[in-house]
């Protein structure tokens, strides 16, 4: 009968706190309340006899048998008798007990394994962040244990799911990622990991340069080409002898040809003077006006027409004209006179 063997092992624990054998009795409470299925009330009696019993001859034991206890908790073990009702799986209390552990273990061989285990409780949780700082920690406090090598490698993990987490391509998370599991494979060449982390930066340097290229026929859709030419060189030089590189460069000439090639460096437009800037001026404001939805065309025109001169009458004998000279030297001829009447 566990129950009633718990609850006499209680009572000698409060009755006899000063006899040799209450460190036993609070083991037997540990072990037995373990046994019952209740794993987190276990987990707290061990808890008690670490606490209380440092010199205890099953203080290891307990440590062992709380982190086992944590694992199940983070593996998905149903969670019983939390304030007295059943409830799910949870990462959350599998965090508090790795956590306990630490506290009160921080020496033991399973210090460095709890402190791993938070990173892993922390991502099912996503807390990404929260999770990397995790995993940091334990690279701080236990360089030398082989399990720092595995913080290292999940370190770049978290970041490149997070590279992917929107269904869209974050080059910033990426770029992590790709250091990560750079420094990964350098500061350990020997682990069994080293070739999915290699495979990893193959796979982040090709999201990244499909990243860039879909960027760059962005802007050249919006004919925001000086934008666009940025990122086409950023594939080609990210990924040489690709298809992608091959298309950006071809993509590149071409638009040199469509707006000239000043027109694609970065920075701000060149300031043009003299006649140049004039012929531009005026091919601007032709195009500007082409543009307006009220135009018409070029203007046409139009001839005048002018009344036909009236002629002077004479109203004088000054006013005739002298005859012209015939150019031979002789005098003018004169009209003859009129007969007499």
């Amino acid at each position: 009968d566990l129950d009633k063997a718990i609850k006499a092992y209680r009572v000698f624990v409060k009755k006899f706190a000063y006899s040799s054998r209450v460190a036993d009795a609070q083991w037997k409470i540990a072990v037995l309340t373990e046994r019952t299925g209740n794993d987190s009330a276990a987990f707290d009696a061990y808890d008690d006899y670490i606490k209380k019993y440092r010199r205890g001859e099953n203080f290891d034991k307990a440590v062992e048998a709380q982190f086992n206890i944590a694992t199940r908790f983070l593996n998905g073990e149903k969670v019983k008798y939390i304030l007295g009702i059943k409830a799910s799986a949870s990462v959350i209390r599998a965090q508090q007990m790795f956590e306990k552990i630490i506290a009160n273990a921080a020496y033991s061989k399973y210090a460095p394994l709890s402190q791993f285990n938070i990173g892993q409780a922390l991502e099912k949780q996503d807390k990404p962040m929260d999770a990397i700082a995790a995993y940091q920690t334990l690279q701080t406090k236990y360089p030398n244990d082989p399990i720092a090598a595995d913080a290292q490698y999940q370190i770049g993990y978290v970041y490149m799911k997070q590279s992917r987490a929107e269904g869209v391509y974050d080059p910033g998370a990426g770029s992590k990622a790709s250091d990560a599991f750079e420094d990964f494979v350098a500061r350990y060449p020997n682990s069994e990991k080293v070739p999915q982390a290699q495979e990893n930066i193959k796979l982040l340097a090709g999201r990244g340069t499909k990243s860039a290229f879909e960027i760059a026929k962005y802007y050249d859709k919006q004919k925001q080409y000086k934008s666009a030419v940025i990122y086409y060189n950023d594939v080609i030089q990210q990924q040489p002898g690709t298809p992608e590189s091959d298309q950006a460069k071809a993509r590149i000439e071409a638009l040199k040809g469509i707006v000239g090639e000043d027109a694609l460096q970065p920075g701000p437009p060149r300031t043009e003077n003299g006649e140049r800037a004039t012929k531009s001026r005026k091919l601007q404001a032709q195009v500007d006006t082409s543009a307006r939805p009220d135009y018409l065309g070029p203007p046409v025109s139009v001839p005048v027409q002018t009344a036909p001169a009236t002629p002077k009458l004479r109203t004088s004998p000054g006013d005739i004209p002298a005859p012209a000279s015939s150019g031979t030297g002789a005098p003018p001829p004169v009209n003859p006179e009129l007969p007499a009447q």
